[in-house]
């Protein structure tokens, strides 16, 4: 619930720098810094809730895995037809190839955040006791952690990016499907989106 409890203060920054309000440009900014990277302070919070002791190494191994997630994924990710009209130049439709691909993951970020921190927090409850030989002995323990949750970031992203199309192609059907079933299914979107919550 961590990262929960900022949202509240971002949009405040946010909306209060914007033009037709204060016009204070780096308020706004300040804002839209926090929403801009949610994903990363899900993977914090979530390491941190799940850690037993909360120690830093649960944390560091939540952003390491958060971030190796995302850029393992964003190399196995394909841009639709049309994202690069014909004759383009390559330079230019590298760049906007790579801006489809950051978009796409961006997407993504909170629930890529969301597992990046079970896996910080997990590996942290099951490997920071672990010890290693004497000439191996600098990376066991608490050290250990990040490099297992880098090595499960790489696997999750390999699995991600292939999946990619269906995991929106899933989400967009569902939401349209909410939509489509009226009253009934905003109820149930309620009824769902509260159920956490209880």
């Amino acid at each position: 619930m961590l990262p929960i409890a900022v949202l509240p203060v971002a949009g405040l920054l946010l909306r209060l720098g914007q033009p037709d309000l204060l016009n204070i440009a780096f308020v706004s900014a300040a804002g839209d810094a926090i929403f801009a990277h949610l994903g990363l302070l899900f993977a914090v919070g979530v390491a941190t809730g799940f850690a037993r002791d909360g120690n830093g190494a649960a944390v560091m191994a939540g952003i390491v895995c958060y971030l190796t997630i995302g850029n393992t994924a964003q190399v196995f990710l394909v841009p639709p037809p049309g994202t690069v009209p014909p004759g383009t130049a390559d330079a230019i439709a590298a760049t906007l190839a790579t801006a489809w691909k950051g978009a796409a993951i961006d997407k993504l970020q909170v629930p890529i955040g969301i597992i990046a921190g079970l896996v910080g927090g997990l590996f942290y409850n099951r490997f920071a006791t672990v010890k290693l030989p004497e000439y191996l002995a600098f990376f066991g323990g608490r050290r250990l952690v990040p490099i297992l949750a880098g090595f499960a970031g790489l696997a999750i992203g390999a699995l991600l990016g292939p999946s990619y199309a269906g995991i929106n192609a899933g989400v967009d059907a569902l939401s349209r499907g909410v939509v489509a079933a009226g009253g009934f299914g905003l109820f149930a979107f309620g009824l769902l989106n509260r159920l956490p919550a209880t």
